[in-house]
């Protein structure tokens, strides 16, 4: 059995803003290139979600214009809406600009249907698309109709296993078996 995370929007990035005390902005899909001489500099623009001041998230800066590939400029000038995910989950990136992700909001659960349900013994996989973080137990629960403490304790009994550890947030895909 297959399970989704799956994005549905653009995370709001946990950064201060320059111009009021807000710590979340979106991200607005628009690239400002810079090129001075052989030197680029590339930002990502984002906007404050209280005062709607633009603020530039470093990409790319001080690069010579040959050492970037031309695909990717072409990404950069034509605002490409999956190159502006991409960048937004880049740990250099984050680093570099000192931010974190915010999904909440920003994702869906997609359990495929509720076929196999009645199998003594069912492997699911759960596959991330995005490196979203999650608690497993949530989603155990949230696919198969259980509360929280009861998937908390069917993994005490060792009627969920998994070689991953479910306690937590994983940002990964992972496995996990469940016994009847």
């Amino acid at each position: 059995m297959n399970w989704a995370v799956v994005p549905t929007c653009l995370p709001i990035v946990r950064r201060r803003c320059h111009a009021c005390a807000s710590q979340r902005l979106r991200a607005s899909g628009k690239f400002r290139v810079n090129a001075n001489h052989k030197i680029l500099d590339v930002w990502l623009l984002a906007l404050c979600t209280e005062c709607g001041e633009t603020a530039k998230l470093t990409v790319l800066e001080r690069m010579t214009v040959r050492s970037v590939p031309p695909e990717l400029l072409d990404r950069l000038h034509s605002n490409d809406p999956g190159l502006t995910a991409e960048l937004l989950q880049d740990p250099a990136v984050q680093h570099r600009n000192r931010f974190v992700l915010d999904w909440d909001n920003a994702w869906r659960f997609d359990t495929g249907g509720s076929e196999h349900l009645d199998l003594d013994v069912i492997d699911v996989v759960v596959r991330n698309a995005a490196r979203i973080p999650v608690r497993p137990t949530r989603l155990i629960a949230v696919g198969r109709g259980l509360s929280r403490g009861e998937v908390d304790r069917l993994i005490a009994e060792g009627k969920v296993v998994s070689a991953f550890r479910l306690s937590g947030k994983l940002s990964g895909d992972f496995t996990f078996t469940l016994k009847r």
